[in-house]
């Protein structure tokens, strides 16, 4: 992978370019109309509706180099290739044997990972320590706070 990769799924990256076109046909339109609204009001120096809206122009403005950055330099993750070892792009169900709770993660690219949908980054620790892996296998992942969490890969 080169450095400037951004790994992602087909589906990832049709979420990215969505998001793009949003903040560039939607965003800038009303931000722009904000400013316009707070440029009425006179005085700029002490004018908090216009300091808000050009800093939330620079946040979309940054968004949006982000997001072209990542959609030019994008690698869509091919489909997994061997069934019953985790890839890229392999849905995962594992166990905490501790808890003797069961989990689902899919794994992804850094650049879609959202661990609240269920989505864990190749390169966090357990999306990093599932990799390779096959069904049954026993894996130790690192804590937040450094104990060790033992998974058991249930399916792929």
């Amino acid at each position: 992978m080169k450095n400037n990769e951004t790994l992602i799924t087909a589906e990832g990256l049709e979420e990215l370019k969505k998001e793009l076109e949003e903040l560039k046909l939607v965003k800038r339109k009303e931000i722009s109309e904000k400013i316009k609204t707070a440029l009425a009001f006179g005085d700029i120096s002490e004018n908090a509706e216009y300091d808000e809206a050009k800093n939330e122009q620079a946040n979309v403005e940054s968004r949006i180099a982000k997001l072209e950055y990542m959609i030019k330099n994008a690698k869509v993750i091919e489909e997994v290739k061997e069934k019953g070892v985790v890839t890229i792009g392999s849905k995962v169900r594992v166990k905490d044997l501790e808890f003797d709770e069961e989990m689902e993660y899919t794994i992804v690219g850094s650049a879609e990972a959202d661990p609240f949908k269920g989505k864990i980054s190749n390169v966090s620790p357990l999306g990093k320590a599932l990799l390779n892996k096959k069904i049954g296998e026993i894996i130790e992942v690192a804590s937040p706070t450094g104990d060790m969490i033992k998974y058991q890969i249930l399916t792929v």
